[in-house]
């Protein structure tokens, strides 16, 4: 019996059209980051990171102090994008249904008889803000969380699909932990990337004084559509990746296991668990991003290196001597990069 190569990856480069999405793809790239500039100062990184989780059918966990225009940035986003937005304040009192929608009942005008009708909730839009995540009880995460895997919400026994793309950016604050539910293990990993916003520089700080307290006020232009994107997003999955890439991949994740033979004495000593499968598909994907984005259409060893923290830090799970010694996950991640081969 012949076996179907239909499923097979491709070894090959993009050819013909896909090229020609590909160099759109650089183009819409930087119009987008250009537009986003007339707002946002600085933090180039996180948009890039940003954008890398949106091309990658991924969503993305922002941290940082207040202050750091987390939402300005998300909302500019949306903006520079032809997309349906919605923002979600997370707070205690909220519930599943808050997010997902509800059913109200109401009189059928024609018949005269009563029937219920499903009223969509905000996680009904392409991308979603799920502000301050830890605010709200597991429960209400939990809504929000099975939506970011399956892509589709399920009340009163009638499955409704998203429509794509779709796209959740939660924030958290860093340093305010009285009264938040912080998310467990299982839910960080639906997060494709986690990313942490720092402070500005003098100069950026400068700027950023400058024009929010003048009247500049800027228009932004609409630049990537959905089907572009749903377009782009389908372009990831053909780019080539070599061999050896995909094998620094699951070299470096297996590494962060402390039971796994190859783990350094480091991370024995210092890591409970380690990062799954989930973190080296993100990787894979991530990296043919940020090569399409820098027009290369191959990923390398370089663009992984360059995802490793966002992607791996958030997985990564300390005990009680990384504690004890000040370390962060981010410390051994960092080592972890210069000691794989």
């Amino acid at each position: 019996m012949q076996q179907s190569t239909s499923t097979a990856p491709r070894t090959n480069g993009l050819a013909g059209k896909e090229l020609d999405h590909a160099k759109e793809l650089v183009a819409k790239y930087h119009a987008t980051k250009k537009e986003i500039g007339k707002v946002i100062i600085g933090q180039d990184q996180i948009v890039d990171e940003l954008l890398i989780a949106l091309l990658a059918r991924g969503h993305a966990l922002l941290i940082g102090v207040p202050g750091l225009a987390k939402t300005l940035l998300i909302s500019t986003l949306a903006s520079v994008l032809d997309l349906k937005f919605s923002r979600i304040q997370f707070t205690p009192d909220l519930m599943p249904s808050d997010i997902t929608g509800t059913e109200i009942l109401e009189q059928n005008i024609s018949t005269g008889g009563k029937e219920f009708r499903f009223i969509k909730g905000p996680v009904f839009a392409n991308i979603v803000l799920a502000d301050e995540i830890n605010r709200t009880p597991p429960k209400t995460q939990a809504a929000l969380l099975e939506a970011m895997q399956e892509h589709r919400v399920t009340a009163a026994n009638t499955t409704y699909t998203l429509d794509e793309p779709f796209f959740v950016l939660a924030t958290q604050n860093p340093i305010e932990q009285e009264g938040t539910y912080p998310l467990p293990e299982a839910q960080l990993d639906r997060f494709m990337l986690n990313l942490w916003l720092d402070y500005p520089s003098e100069k950026e700080e400068i700027d950023i004084v400058k024009t929010t307290t003048s009247e500049y006020r800027p228009t932004l232009s609409k630049i990537l559509h959905a089907n572009d994107i749903i377009l782009f997003q389908d372009l990831v999955r053909y780019v080539p990746i070599a061999d050896n890439v995909v094998e620094y991949v699951v070299r470096l994740v297996g590494m962060t296991r402390p039971k796994n033979a190859s783990a350094p004495d480091f991370v024995k000593k210092y890591v409970s668990y380690g990062a799954g499968p989930r973190a080296s598909q993100n990787l894979v994907l991530g990296a043919k991003v940020r090569a399409l984005l820098d027009g290369r259409f191959t990923p390398s060893i370089e663009d992984i290196r360059k995802l490793a923290v966002p992607v791996l830090r958030h997985r990564v799970v300390l005990n009680f001597n990384a504690e004890a010694e000040g370390l962060s996950a981010v410390d051994l991640i960092d080592r972890l990069i210069r000691e794989a081969k």
